[in-house]
């Protein structure tokens, strides 16, 4: 059976055909390609991503998730409770998830006993103690160009969860794959058990299908005439917090329109207990500034604006334009450049494309939100602000690759060739 995508960009249309009938390798010897592909997709509903890791429904993904989990069977297997994976399961257990108490400590190095792990809805931060089973994972080998074949990979560590903990995620998703840097995260796993490089590279969709590459490039989108889009990154180093398997990075300053705002000492700061600091998400849909950054953020984009006609505000956003009013360019609505200004002199550019989100016919508003004044970090990017941003999280270097908006080099995270075997 085959599916037929119209991809269309500026002056550019391609015809891709998707023959999604193809054979499934399992994993028993080193891969002969060095990195996995899946597809992305971004649920209308929720605003949440997904890809699908097994032959059941979609996961969603979750950078700063530490486990992947999911609905089990019955007769799931299941892993002992004195092993250190169980260990590395508990090691980001949140305080309001409960653990099993319903043994007595002298059970809990017999071999009978089950390991208890805490998966957590990302949404609703909700946990359910369930046992941490196996699974196996299932993607497409590639070489960057386009799918290869499917490869299963048996065993993977995961954990149960209860139907209950599935609220606020898409209708077709059945759990989460985490991303986190973490022991038991997918990409993590890919690496110790399947001998792929500890990197990863998401490419969030604004529209389409986007992708997501486990293991070592190059990475290629479309036109063919491209250079490899890995290959002509920018690179920041990654900030391990003590206290979160999320991914964070070192933040300097923020400018509107090449102009710093003002904030408070260290606001942007990653505390040694783990507070504050600036964290990629792709569980909240806009990036969230806690509210003393928020506050001077939001008055200088005003500034910045004063010619712009005001329209009425559009929960959750603050600030609105007239967006008859505004001009169109390649890169979105011309608007005032957000430069979120890196340690070491490097700035990732926010175009229109990502700052401005259309609500209504002639309505677009600045697409980020009050994270409120006790919020854990200081900024979380959302996915909106990723989407259509190549982002390449490379573990082993602890370092983030970032394209800023793909547009200006005619392309989008909806160009990956998904054509099997070419």
């Amino acid at each position: 059976m085959a599916k037929t995508l119209f991809l269309i960009l500026p002056h550019i249309l391609y015809l891709i055909t998707i023959d999604v009938s193809f054979c499934t390798l399992t994993a028993s010897s080193p891969p002969p390609y060095k990195a996995l592909v899946s597809p992305i997709t971004k649920d209308p509903t929720t605003s949440l991503y997904t890809i699908p890791i097994d032959n059941r429904r979609p996961s969603v993904v979750d950078l700063a998730g530490p486990l992947i989990w999911s609905l089990c069977a019955p007769d799931h297997p299941t892993v002992a409770c004195g092993s250190k994976t169980c260990a590395a399961a508990a090691e980001f257990r949140p305080p309001n998830c409960s653990s099993n108490t319903s043994r007595p400590p002298s059970d809990l190095y017999k071999p009978h006993c089950n390991c208890t792990a805490y998966p957590v809805n990302p949404v609703t931060r909700l946990c359910a103690p369930a046992d941490l089973t196996l699974t196996t994972v299932t993607a497409n080998a590639t070489d960057g160009k386009n799918p290869k074949y499917s490869i299963a990979f048996s065993d993977f560590v995961s954990s149960c969860s209860i139907k209950s903990l599935l609220q606020s995620l898409p209708a077709s998703a059945s759990g989460v794959v985490g991303l986190g840097r973490s022991e038991l995260s997918l990409p993590q796993q890919l690496s110790t058990e399947a001998k792929y490089a500890n990197k990863f590279a998401l490419c969030l969709p604004g529209g389409g299908i986007g992708v997501a590459f486990f293991g070592s490039g190059p990475f290629y989108l479309l036109p063919p005439i491209l250079p490899a889009i890995s290959d002509n990154l920018q690179y920041t180093p990654l900030i391990k917090n003590p206290t979160n398997p999320g991914y964070y990075i070192d933040v300097e300053h923020i400018a509107i329109a090449l102009k710093q705002v003002p904030f408070p000492p260290d606001a942007l700061a990653l505390d040694k207990r783990g507070n504050g600091g600036v964290a990629l998400s792709t569980v909240k849909p806009y990036t969230a500034l806690r509210s003393d950054i928020y506050e001077p953020f939001l008055k200088a984009y005003g500034a910045a604006t004063t010619g712009i006609q005001r329209m009425p505000a559009t929960e959750p956003f603050d600030l609105c334009f007239n967006s008859s009013a505004l001009a169109s360019t390649r890169l979105g609505y011309g608007v005032p450049e957000i430069d979120v200004m890196l340690k070491g002199g490097k700035n990732w550019t926010v175009f229109g494309a990502n700052s401005m989100q259309q609500v209504g016919a002639e309505t677009a508003c600045l697409a980020f939100v009050d994270g409120g004044a006790a919020a854990a970090a200081a900024v979380v990017i959302g996915g909106f602000q990723m989407e259509d941003n190549f982002l390449l999280f490379d573990a082993e270097n602890s370092k983030l690759g970032y394209s800023s908006l793909l547009f200006g080099r005619m392309t989008t995270c909806a160009n990956f060739n998904f054509t099997y075997g070419v």
